[in-house]
């Protein structure tokens, strides 16, 4: 009989990112399941705030409109937490991985608080202003995948958090002008301000070599939480060890290449080719079995003094 809940997560995480559905076919089937019903949940709750599709297509919302549809999710993911039976399929495989893997609610609704944060319109001033968005829309998304991986000890999670912190730092960097069309600007305010650009005139041509330097020095800013993130790869089973060092590798290598792109980086949208993730593949299951064997013959590196939230 056709699962159409477990059908419908994996049409999600084929279609909404590409970058992702790479990595996740190495992990284990349980664990593949699982990780595609948690990115089908938060891929529609950001395209329910975004007016898109599969992450594609964002048109922005009026405030109210916005507020009507946080609202909603709130309300539908309490729900599945609550356990009550769910007609959507998207909410039906939430509570499906939250009763499984014991989901903490503050971690599902961080998740909607950086949403928030979009209906609110926020200003980011600062670098650590930045980060808290990050937290909120991937960070604590990477601490949910440690979950669904068996992860329980603290130190771990952090890793986890750290690694997506990194990939919504490399977003940030690749999206910049695409979100600023849309009214919406996560660089730090402050870092334009140094370069002149004013938040209002982050998509105008003009501006494009020093918009470029600032994002420049945000996917640098990514790099210590890339770092640290592999540390705790070896804490986790070899495959998913695998899958988590490959979107790693290649969400770093996107980052890398904005930054070779310089202004010309968003005269298309900058992603990795087949040729180039068959070789990150390759080198994330390099990564993965010197972090399972090597790595673990020694302590690892106290974390260095970064942004947090765990």
């Amino acid at each position: 009989m056709t699962d159409r809940v477990l059908q419908s997560s994996h049409q999600a995480i084929k279609q909404g990112s590409k970058s992702f559905a790479t990595a996740a076919r190495l992990f284990p089937s349980e664990i593949r399941d699982d990780a595609s019903m948690l990115y089908a949940w938060c891929r529609h709750c950001d395209d329910e705030i975004d007016g898109q599709v599969m992450g594609h297509g964002a048109v922005g919302l009026k405030a109210e409109i916005g507020a009507a549809k946080l609202r909603e999710l709130r309300e539908r993911t309490r729900s599945a937490l609550d356990g009550a039976a769910q007609d959507n399929a998207v909410f039906a495989a939430f509570q499906r991985v939250a009763r499984r893997h014991a989901i903490p609610a503050e971690d599902a609704m961080g998740l909607l608080r950086g949403f928030e944060m979009d209906v609110e319109g926020r200003r980011y001033d600062t670098l650590a202003d930045t980060m808290d968005y990050a937290y909120h829309v991937a960070g604590v998304v990477g601490v949910m995948m440690a979950r669904i991986m068996g992860v329980e000890s603290r130190d771990v999670l952090r890793r986890a958090q750290d690694l997506g912190l990194a990939f919504q730092l490399t977003n940030i960097a690749r999206d910049v002008v695409e979100d600023a069309g849309g009214g919406r600007v996560y660089l730090p305010a402050r870092w334009l301000e140094e370069e002149g650009v004013a938040t209002g005139a982050v998509a105008d041509p003009a501006n494009r070599e020093a918009v470029a330097r600032v994002a420049t020095r945000l996917v640098a800013a990514a790099e210590p939480y890339y770092e640290s993130a592999r540390w705790g790869l070896r804490d986790l089973p070899i495959r998913c060890a695998w899958a988590i060092a490959t979107a790693r590798g290649v969400y770093r290598a996107i980052g890398h290449r904005v930054v070779d792109a310089g202004a010309q980086a968003w005269e298309r949208r900058i992603s990795t080719g087949r040729a180039s993730k068959a070789a990150l593949l390759a080198l994330g299951g390099l990564t993965a079995l010197r972090s399972g064997t090597f790595d673990r013959l020694r302590a690892p590196p106290p974390r260095p003094t970064l942004w947090t939230r765990i």
